[in-house]
């Protein structure tokens, strides 16, 4: 198969910044997704219906003329979040989902949820309005190891979440390990997971053997060998729990590039391509539609998009950055050659 046309795909876990960062990446999205969950974790962080409704605002005015593109809103859940305004903002079209980031385990996440049972009066209305909510699952306890933390999570506080509100449509976001896939698949149907594509592609290696390298060193991160053939399988199963989520993450090549740098992977200008040469490889191109434009939207229960996409295997060559706005970003696969192409 040298040419693939798929529905029209959407991104179910996505970072756009503010600003002239994310004026500068929305076109990236745009041009391959018809919607994308947008993040919430900005500075300060989008907590109320109002301000997820300017965020909207100001991102719709950076989609491109003629390009058809909506972004699907999420609140950032704190301990003191008004549960009544969360449900206003789902009943009013503004939020889409809920975001659940324990404080402290990623970028902008410091005004997290420390507990997450102290939220319980706003997940238990979510239960009942049929909200869904994100989970970034990570615990951020100090003696717990970094690689660690997303299987303790499922242990402290993932299943006994699920057990008390089996109700609650949760998707288990950017899943990195074994234990995440072996979670979901024996979970009810309430529980979806998002796969990066640089879980996929790459293990903890990438970061750290000969020599440092910032720009492969996202969170949750990557893990051993082991638990990327376990995501591979996963999300090449043709199970309809795992669905497409890059989590692309902008950041300045300064601030990856740094003494303290950021966590986040920018992926965005070719995740599509990225994608789809890790079902080639599988050979699971005939399940990869299903993956990219299918399991999201009818895990949400939102209508599959019109339209299509085409990709041709042909090569096409990553830059080593990317310009936004004056700013150098790398992008995920920088130098490198893919072999299929968005048409």
């Amino acid at each position: 198969m040298n040419e693939i046309a798929i529905r029209r795909p959407d991104d179910w876990h996505l970072h756009f910044r503010d600003d002239a960062m994310m004026r500068a990446v929305v076109p990236y999205t745009a041009r391959q997704f018809a919607r994308a969950i947008v993040m919430p974790n900005l500075t300060p962080p989008v907590t109320t219906a109002a301000m997820g409704a300017g965020y909207r605002d100001r991102i719709q005015s950076a989609v491109p003329a003629g390009v058809e593109f909506t972004p699907l809103m999420t609140c950032y859940l704190t301990d003191n979040t008004d549960a009544g305004d969360l449900a206003q903002g789902h009943a009013d079209g503004v939020f889409t989902a809920a975001k659940l980031y324990p404080a402290g385990a990623t970028t902008n996440s410091d005004s997290g949820v420390t507990d997450v049972f102290k939220i319980m009066h706003a997940l238990e209305r979510l239960a009942e309005i049929g909200m869904p909510l994100c989970v970034h699952g990570e615990v951020t306890s100090a003696d717990i190891d970094v690689f660690d933390r997303e299987a303790v999570f499922i242990d402290r506080v993932l299943a006994p979440l699920v057990e008390r509100l089996p109700e609650l449509k949760v998707i288990f976001e950017h899943i990195t390990t074994s234990e995440a896939v072996a979670f979901v698949d024996e979970a009810g149907p309430n529980i979806g997971a998002t796969i990066t594509p640089q879980h996929l592609h790459i293990n903890r290696n990438a970061m750290l053997v000969g020599g440092i390298r910032p720009h492969a060193y996202c969170l949750p991160v990557a893990k051993r060998e082991t638990h990327r053939l376990a995501l591979r399988k996963a999300a090449t199963s043709g199970s309809a729990k795992y669905f497409l989520g890059t989590d692309s993450a902008p950041h300045a090549r300064e601030a990856k590039e740094s003494a303290c740098g950021c966590a986040g992977i920018f992926n965005a200008p070719f995740a599509l391509e990225s994608y789809l040469a890790v079902f080639d490889e599988e050979g699971a191109l005939d399940r990869f539609e299903a993956f990219a434009s299918e399991n999201g939207p009818r895990f949400y229960g939102l209508p599959l998009n019109q339209g299509t996409v085409t990709l041709r295997r042909e090569p096409v060559t990553v830059p080593e950055t990317i310009d936004a706005s004056g700013t150098a970003v790398v992008p995920f696969h920088a130098g490198e050659t893919l072999g299929w192409a968005v048409v």
